[in-house]
C-alpha cells in the first residue's frame, strides 16, 4: 500500500465470506452518507463483493471534487442529494438494504443543535422512509461509559453511558431508529464501531503527526481500541443479514487493546524520532469488546504492527492525510 490506488484497492478488497453474504441478500444495496470517508471505500467493496448481480447506489452531497465521478466508473449508481432535504429524501429510490453512514462529530460544541439534528432527527426521517427496508446503521462506541482498563471493554449488553452531547445524540440515533424499526417491523442492525483505522486518518495518524511535528501526545487516555478500516467497512455490510426487530447490536473493533504509548514508541522507532509524553495514563478509557463480532467473522485480516509499519511509511513519506484527527485524548466528549 505504497499508492492511494493500491490503498484503496486493499480497502475495496472482499473477503471469501463477504461474497459468501453477498450471494445470500436479495435486492440493491443504497448507501447513504457514500461521500464521508468510510462511504467510498465500503461502497467500492460492495460492488467487488457483488460481482455485478446488484445495483449499490450511493448517495451524497459529494463535496469532494471528482468522487461521484470515480464512484460511477467503478460501477456504482450515483445520485447527488443531501438527505436532510425531504423532498430529496422521499425521491431516493426504494432498495431492499439500506446501510446509513450519515453522521456529524467535529464541530459539535457550539453548534449542538446541528449535531442532534444530523444524529438524532435525521435518522428517524431515514428509518421511516425506508420502513420496508433492511437497514445496518453505523453507530459509535461512545455510547458507552468510560471504563476501567482492566475490564475487557463494554460489550454489547452492557449499559449505555455517553459522555457529551456528542456521544448522546448518538445514543439518541440508536433510540430513535429502533423506534420506527418496532414501530414498522423494520430489520434493523446497529454496528458501533471504536476507531476505525487507514493510512489517512485513525489514532496511529493522529500519533504519528505529532512524534514528526515534535508534538507531546497525552498519555491521560493510555489505552485504545482500534481497527483496520477495511474490515469496519466489511463487517458494516455483513450486518445486514443480520439486522432484527428488536435491533441487532454488534461492537466493531479490533480484539487488542492498544497502548497509546507502546503504539507512540513504536512509531516512533519507524520513523527514526523519539515521541514526547505528558501526562499519566488514567485507569479508565472509553473501550469496547468486539468478541462477538470476532466470533461471527475472525480477526482483522491487518494486525497492529502491521498498521503501525504501514503508516510510519505513508506519513513519512508524504502520503495523503484526510486531515481529520480523531480527537481521541479526549474524555469530556466535547469535539
Amino acid at each position: 500500500m505504497r499508492t492511494e490506488a493500491e490503498l484503496e484497492e486493499r480497502l475495496a478488497r472482499p473477503s471469501a465470506g463477504l461474497v459468501e453474504d453477498m450471494a445470500k441478500l436479495d435486492g440493491d444495496i443504497l448507501v447513504l452518507g457514500a461521500g464521508g470517508k468510510l462511504g467510498p471505500s465500503l461502497v467500492r467493496l460492495a460492488l467487488n463483493a457483488s460481482g455485478g448481480s446488484r445495483r449499490v447506489i450511493a448517495v451524497s452531497r459529494f463535496s469532494e471534487p471528482g468522487l461521484a465521478q470515480a464512484l460511477e466508473r467503478d460501477g456504482a449508481t450515483v445520485i447527488a442529494a443531501d438527505v436532510a432535504d425531504d423532498d430529496a429524501l422521499r425521491a431516493l429510490p426504494d432498495a431492499a438494504n439500506v446501510v446509513f453512514l450519515v453522521g456529524a462529530k467535529f464541530g459539535t460544541q457550539g453548534r449542538e443543535h446541528a449535531t442532534w439534528f444530523t444524529n438524532s432527527y435525521l435518522p428517524g426521517r431515514v428509518a421511516d422512509r425506508f420502513r420496508g427496508s433492511r437497514i445496518a446503521a453505523l453507530s459509535t462506541g461512545n455510547v458507552y461509559p468510560l471504563v476501567p482498563v482492566t475490564s475487557g471493554g463494554c460489550a454489547e449488553d452492557h449499559p449505555t453511558g455517553p459522555v457529551g452531547e456528542y456521544a448522546m445524540s448518538c445514543l439518541g440515533r440508536e433510540r430513535v431508529m429502533s423506534h420506527f424499526a418496532e414501530t414498522h417491523g423494520t430489520p434493523l442492525a446497529l454496528v458501533r464501531l471504536n476507531y476505525a483505522v487507514e493510512l489517512r486518518y485513525g489514532v496511529l495518524v493522529d500519533l504519528a503527526q505529532k512524534i514528526l511535528a515534535d508534538e507531546p501526545i497525552d498519555l491521560t487516555t493510555g489505552q485504545v481500541n482500534v481497527v483496520w478500516q477495511g474490515y469496519a467497512n466489511e463487517v458494516t455490510l455483513r450486518a445486514l443479514p443480520l439486522a432484527g426487530v428488536p435491533p441487532y447490536v454488534l461492537n466493531v473493533t479490533g480484539p487488542e487493546l492498544i497502548s497509546v504509548r507502546q503504539a507512540a514508541e513504536a512509531l516512533g522507532a519507524a520513523l527514526g524520532r523519539e515521541p514526547r509524553f505528558t501526562g499519566e495514563e488514567a485507569p479508565t478509557a472509553l473501550l469496547s469488546n468486539a468478541s462477538r463480532c470476532h466470533r461471527l467473522f475472525g480477526y482483522p485480516e491487518i494486525t497492529p504492527a502491521e498498521m503501525i509499519e504501514h503508516t510510519a511509511r505513508w506519513v513519512a513519506g508524504g502520503g495523503h492525510l484526510l486531515g481529520k484527527p480523531t480527537k481521541f485524548e479526549r474524555r469530556d466528549g466535547r469535539f
